[in-house]
């Protein structure tokens, strides 16, 4: 134990900085997931016919191997940052556009024929009631997301990206259980925070109604 200290103190520039990259490319990957996925669950939703084919596009991607799709993008994209959050981005689709067509296709039918009849636009429908009901199950797809980007990110060591994999890298190559750990327990840390964050924010947003 006193070795991992030691490690901590010792590499403490070194661990600080790859943890700022890691926080960089989870929330920036997880950012830009939610911004395609969230719209695109919407729109399947009001579309069914094309629910199955564009979640079964991101389910493919899903199956492929975390190292092997790195491993594809860098001919194409070359090594960095860029390739990286791609892949990261990737990974963050499924578990949210997935989520979010399930919550707004699981709203009660009546509630929404109810503000129909109010004389609510199909906009305010989707503002005003679907998208708040849904949310519980939004926020789990997002949660889920964020923590498998958090756990992924550490493979973008092998495209040059940095990040807490490269702590972990360094230690494996040189037989450092020490410093593995100073950097597979900053991940295990990021992951549990950021899902902590997301649900004090999902508690905060869900309205009164459907809390428990």
């Amino acid at each position: 134990m006193n070795a991992f200290f030691d490690t901590l103190i010792s590499r403490q520039d070194m661990i600080q900085d790859a943890f700022i990259e890691h926080i960089y490319l989870s929330f920036v990957a997880v950012a830009i997931g939610i911004a395609i996925a969230l719209p695109t669950g919407v729109i399947i939703a009001r579309y069914r016919r094309f629910a199955e084919p564009v979640i079964g596009v991101t389910a493919i991607f899903q199956t492929i191997p975390s190292l092997a799709l790195f491993g594809f993008l860098v001919p194409i994209l070359g090594i960095g940052s860029p390739t990286a959050l791609i892949a990261l981005i990737i990974y963050a689709l499924l578990p949210i556009l997935r989520n979010t067509y399930a919550g707004i296709v699981g709203v009660d039918g009546s509630t929404i024929e109810a503000g129909r009849g109010m004389g609510m636009t199909r906009t305010q429908i989707l503002r005003q009631i679907e998208l708040p009901l849904a949310l519980p199950f939004i926020m789990a797809g997002v949660r889920t997301a964020t923590v498998l980007t958090v756990g992924i990110a550490t493979l973008a060591t092998f495209v040059g990206a940095g990040g807490l994999g490269d702590i972990i890298y360094r230690g494996l190559q040189s037989y450092n259980n020490s410093l593995v750990l100073a950097g597979a327990l900053p991940v295990a840390l990021l992951a549990i925070g950021f899902d902590l964050i997301l649900k004090w924010i999902e508690k905060r947003a869900t309205p009164k109604g459907l809390k428990i």
